[in-house]
């Protein structure tokens, strides 16, 4: 079975790392200040801000120039030798702002291992994929020539035996870069890991049967789980999907738009902590819709909606999962209807602003329990989508290697 690709790395040969680097694109939606700040820091600087599409900016009317823009960026960096390429991995040792360490593993995975509907496959979305939202995605991905992830691919080893020893030994690794993260994103630093077989095989270990049954009751054959960058992944794996009608089974076996590049992170890092992923909606009668909400949600627990300065306590199910599902095939619902309009946010500050507007509600979600998520995926399928968010905006992961795709 091939899971892991060998396609190089692409790293910056020189540049000043703290403006190449910048926030995962689907960050801060809501929050222009955050880019224009953004934009004045960098400037003309070489920077992963000029080859991404941050999200804030795909409700203008025309977004085909920016692509274009996007496009003819990348391949001024890759024609102009301003990439080294690395083989193998590299561990990457995120501070976040808490002052609490990430550790994960930047590394290719096949696509065709991986699949964002409920079908037995090693890689698993985690979140119901939104299919219109998976077109500019690819439109984007059409003409380009490299890829940046914001993508976790978490795996579920409780005892720490895969990617915890080559972060103890770290010193004997090369460092590659070491910075600190602009906005307020914390430091990072990174380390080559020329050799990957043996933690290929570690990994490979987790699929044995009689662990997977011991964890799951099931021999679900489930590897990795796609904490964040579901849309990504999926798009991604569409875009591959069409691209290979086209190529010959020896061109399929080793294209580099075949495999993605991911970071690979422990579920039970004492950093993983999950956070609630919060709704903002906008509504032409916000009586009607919490009366509406109210007549879906019950149970022994309490749901907190904020219209202007008040609070709103609504009884939901003990169950998070239950109660994410519910509230967001009410808002699904209310969406097809054309009678609300829905905006996502990690912070309940920024929720609380924007429910003094008109017309609006926000919606405090409940947090879902980490320790279940494998468990949920092999017996239930994906997710209701933002069922949660791994830590907050600051702590999401920002774009520093990258990955030739054709």
């Amino acid at each position: 079975m091939t899971i892991f690709g060998k396609q190089p790395i692409l790293l910056p040969k020189k540049c000043d790392l703290s403006k190449w680097a910048v926030i995962a694109c689907d960050q801060y939606t809501t929050n222009m200040k955050y880019w224009q700040e953004l934009y004045d820091y960098i400037g003309d600087a070489p920077s992963t801000l000029h080859i991404t599409f941050p999200e804030i900016f795909l409700k203008d009317a025309d977004i085909q120039p920016r692509i274009d823009k996007i496009n003819a960026e990348m391949r001024r960096y890759t024609e102009s030798g301003f990439f080294k390429e690395v083989p193998g991995m590299v561990l990457v040792e995120r501070t976040l702002p808490s002052g609490k360490k990430r550790i994960g593993l930047v590394m290719s995975v096949d696509l065709e291992q991986y699949d964002y509907h409920k079908v037995e496959v090693p890689i698993r979305a985690t979140e119901a994929t939104i299919l219109e939202r998976l077109p500019v995605r690819m439109r984007i991905k059409e003409n380009a020539s490299i890829e940046l992830p914001h993508i976790l691919l978490l795996y579920d080893d409780r005892k720490k035996e895969i990617v915890e020893p080559i972060y103890e030994n770290r010193d004997k690794l090369t460092k590659l870069y070491d910075f600190t993260l602009n906005q307020n994103g914390g430091s990072v630093r990174g380390y080559h890991v020329p050799d990957t077989e043996e933690t290929e095989k570690k990994f490979l270990s987790l699929l044995d049967e009689k662990t997977q049954i011991e964890k799951y009751g099931v021999n679900a054959k489930m590897l990795f789980a796609v904490g964040d960058g579901n849309h990504s992944m999926a798009s991604a794996k569409e875009h591959w999907n069409i691209l290979k009608q086209s190529l010959s089974p020896e061109e399929r076996l080793n294209h580099p738009a075949r495999y993605i590049l991911v970071e690979v992170v422990n579920l039970y890092q004492d950093s993983m902590d999950f956070e609630p992923i919060h709704r903002v909606v906008r509504c032409a009668d916000t009586e009607a819709f919490i009366n509406g909400l109210k007549k879906v949600l019950s149970g022994p627990k309490t749901l907190t909606l904020v219209s202007g300065d008040k609070d709103i306590s609504i009884p939901c199910p003990a169950d998070s999962a239950e109660t994410i599902k519910t509230v967001q095939e009410y808002l699904s619902k209310g969406k097809k209807e054309n009678a609300i309009e829905i905006e996502y946010e990690h912070s309940e500050s920024q929720v609380r602003t924007l429910a003094q507007q008109k017309d609006t509600v926000g919606m405090l979600m409940p947090t879902f329990d980490k320790s279940t998520l494998f468990n949920y995926v092999v017996h239930n399928g994906n997710l209701p989508q933002k069922a949660f968010s791994i830590g907050t905006e600051d702590t999401k992961k920002y774009y520093i290697e990258a990955k030739r795709i054709k």
